[in-house]
């Protein structure tokens, strides 16, 4: 016989949503109960209280095969009538798009599509792009040798559509048949998804103080994403195009990314303060001639928006502008058109022309007398993010012959682009030994390196 251990789940369906289920743990063991559900993929929401919240609605089904095993561990386990009845209830899909599946084969497919949402959720499964019309997506597992998947569907569809031994051969592939929707970075999250974050995310437990609860990502304006692994992205980038060719310095401080034609060139720094230039970007008219034009961003921009340069930077033909060629009126008008018909404020302040986003926390400002410096250290363009543009939290500047083409990339990446944050749950209350459910919540690579 299992020796009894000093542990006692209570298992219920949630209060507010109701897919998903609760653990109520208490005992002077209940550490032991809490390693197995997380082990089982339960989430911690607070001391002693988890939550199984999935994207398939399997939840009740988990959670008797959880009763189950912890009760072979000589564990305790309760399970409420009402999640009993779930657990019993023989429900099915509406419209189920494979309808030759069984009920135990339709689980399994859920089951393969929530293991790729977990390996998203945790980071094991970074994804580059995604198709911005459709439910594709392609990324790379960082623990499985560089092992890139092409990804179709979404929630309790998605699936593994194809697989690659390299994110460079997954990106052409991809690149190949949706150059014109694609999109860096993850899709914007599903309700379903957002579903489950939130009933991750509304105990508020008086018992104790509580354990934080893993950081969720959540979807944002591009302003105001993550700043991710951006020795990672450059990676990434040059693995998918074989024309860029990375090479060291003397020390490991600084990556150098260098085109083919050996006219544009792109220069990392790895150790430098996050507000300081992290990245540069230099194009030349010859291999030996003085740079046309630069652009730098800080080490905080975000992501997303270094994926939008590197994707423009990749397309080869965009880069040169004439020698000398002025920054007129048109040049303007075109950079900043996707701000304009986004809405932003334009305000001019003397040599200062300025857009700014409704919330004004990101803009961009053009300098008319930078503009006609060529050889100045003044910025003609930037954008930036943050309490002001004196104080940003991230920005990018550009000099006078910076292409249009590339500025209206940028800003309409920044104008209409989204990105993932992670956040955690503000800190709870202490009080009486009792449990307050809160309302829901309104939801809505590396490259060839030459020493």
């Amino acid at each position: 016989m299992t020796p009894a251990i000093d542990a006692h789940v209570r298992l219920d369906t949630h209060p507010t949503h109701p897919n998903a289920v609760q653990a109520v743990l208490t005992g002077t063991q209940a550490h032991i109960a809490l390693v197995a559900l997380e082990a089982a993929n339960w989430s911690v929401a607070a001391t002693n209280v988890l939550v199984l919240a999935r994207i398939d609605h399997e939840e009740p089904h988990w959670a008797d095969e959880a009763a189950q095993h912890l009760r072979a561990g000589g564990i305790t386990v309760e399970i409420t009538p009402r999640l009993q009845k779930a657990i019993d209830e023989g429900w099915s899909w509406p419209n189920y798009p494979m309808p030759w599946c069984t009920r135990s084969e339709i689980r399994e497919v859920s089951q393969q599509a929530q293991k790729i949402h977990d390996d998203i959720r945790y980071g094991r499964l970074l994804i580059h792009a995604h198709d911005g019309h459709t439910t594709i997506a392609v990324g790379t597992y960082l623990d499985r040798g560089g092992k890139s998947v092409y990804l179709h569907g979404e929630d309790h569809l998605r699936q593994v559509a194809d697989t690659f031994d390299s994110p460079a051969k997954a990106l052409t592939a991809f690149e190949k048949v949706h150059t014109a929707t694609m999109r860096p970075g993850p899709a914007p999250l599903t309700d379903t998804e957002h579903d489950a974050i939130a009933a991750r995310s509304v105990f508020d437990v008086t018992t104790a103080k509580s354990e934080p609860s893993r950081p969720e990502p959540e979807t944002v304006p591009i302003h105001l994403a993550d700043t991710g692994d951006h020795d990672a992205l450059l990676g990434t980038f040059v693995d998918a195009h074989g024309e860029f060719e990375k090479w060291r310095t003397w020390s490991d401080d600084t990556t150098h990314v260098i085109h083919e034609s050996q006219t544009l060139r792109i220069e990392r720094v790895h150790e430098t303060d996050l507000h300081e230039t992290a990245w540069t970007v230099a194009v030349y008219e010859t291999p030996v001639s003085d740079r046309m034009w630069h652009l730098t961003a800080t080490g905080t921009t975000p992501a997303p928006i270094l994926q939008a340069l590197l994707h423009h930077l990749a397309e080869g033909d965009t880069w040169d502008t004439a020698v000398g060629s002025p920054v007129n009126e048109n040049t303007v008008t075109t950079a900043t058109k996707p701000l304009t018909d986004a809405g932003w404020k334009h305000t001019v302040d003397g040599r200062w022309i300025r857009w700014t986003n409704p919330s004004r926390d990101a803009g961009i400002q053009f300098d008319a007398f930078a503009a006609q410096q060529h050889s100045s250290t003044l910025a003609t363009w930037t954008i930036w993010a943050g309490p002001s543009i004196d104080h940003p939290t991230w920005s990018v500047t550009a000099s006078p012959y910076t292409p249009s083409t590339l500025l209206a990339d940028l800003t309409e990446t920044l104008a209409h682009g989204t990105g993932t944050r992670h956040t955690r749950p503000a800190p709870t209350a202490h009080g009486s030994p009792s449990i307050q459910v809160a309302p829901a919540l309104p939801t809505r690579g590396t490259g060839r390196i030459r020493g």
